[in-house]
């Protein structure tokens, strides 16, 4: 039954209105773009293991297309095959110049090789037997066989005359780290000089022999074993004590190496086949003897 206004309680339209009001609170603003973020995008699906997976692109390594290119890794064969062709070669060139194991035999030396041979540097006179041992075709090892040439004497040598000359100039008020590379330079230039002057007076003259670059190189040293000793002379007894130091040892390294190139140089011939063979194989012998007195004055000289 419809109640007329006037009757009706005030509270139910008011009830009704609070209703209202609730419902349009839940509801909440309209909003102005739709939510996607649960829709997929399809060009962010992935193809794996069959099925498609979602997100973003996994990001590969740099260069990772390249290395699955065939063409690419036929490239990367082809480069390092020839890397190895120019290291074998390169190999062979270094080892046709200077051979390591050829090296090694000339430092096969111990303790008492090396006093022996400085013995024998310094008094020549009292060795009898001159002639190098040879074992399939190859001379014997420094440290069994004494007349064999050796690098270490030399080596060791010439680092000791250097020690020297820095002491001397020193002593001298000359010393100077520029002076002692310069002393240092000059000896190896002199020495590199001298190879290749006999060298190329053997080739010169014609002249076929034993005598190798590296014994060459070898009895060339052993200068400095007296140069060493004059200094030393020069240092204790002043210039008589140098002058007399290096007369002697001049004149022993000379006998060593008449003695010693002659097996070299000569061989075995004897005096049936001497001829204008042996005579320009003398020639030799004294040219390279007469060198070293030379330089081991031109280079000693200014620091006695």
């Amino acid at each position: 039954m419809d109640v007329p206004p006037q009757f009706r309680n005030p509270h139910q339209g008011q009830g009704h209105q609070r209703k209202s009001q609730k419902q349009n609170m839940n509801k909440g603003p309209t909003p102005l773009f739709d939510d996607t973020s649960t829709m997929s995008d399809p060009q962010q699906q992935q193809y794996m293991g069959g099925q498609y997976a979602y997100g973003p692109p996994q990001p590969g390594f740099p260069g990772q297309q390249y290395m699955n290119d065939p063409m690419a890794n036929m490239a990367v064969q082809y480069g390092a095959s020839l890397a190895g062709q120019g290291k074998d070669v390169l190999e062979k060139k270094i080892d046709r110049i200077m051979s390591v194991s050829k090296m090694k035999y000339y430092f096969a030396v111990d303790t008492s090789y090396v006093v022996r041979k400085l013995g024998l540097l310094l008094f020549p006179y009292t060795n009898t037997n001159w002639t190098v041992n040879y074992q399939s075709d190859e001379p014997v090892a420094p440290r069994y066989e004494l007349n064999a040439p050796d690098l270490y004497i030399p080596t060791m040598a010439f680092v000791t005359y250097l020690l020297l000359a820095g002491v001397a100039l020193g002593r001298q008020d000359r010393f100077t780290p520029e002076l002692l590379g310069m002393q240092a330079s000059s000896a190896l230039v002199w020495l590199v000089i001298e190879i290749i002057a006999v060298l190329f007076t053997l080739y010169v003259m014609n002249i076929n022999s034993a005598l190798k670059s590296l014994d060459l190189l070898a009895f060339c040293g052993y200068k400095y074993v007296g140069m060493i000793l004059a200094i030393l002379g020069g240092l204790f007894f002043a210039s008589g004590g140098y002058y007399l130091t290096l007369i002697y040892c001049s004149a022993s390294l000379v006998y060593f190496l008449m003695r010693n190139l002659k097996m070299f140089i000569l061989g075995e011939s004897d005096n049936e086949n001497f001829g204008y063979g042996s005579k320009r194989r003398i020639y030799i012998l004294l040219f390279i003897t007469t060198l070293q007195p030379i330089f081991m004055y031109w280079l000693t000289y200014h620091l006695s």
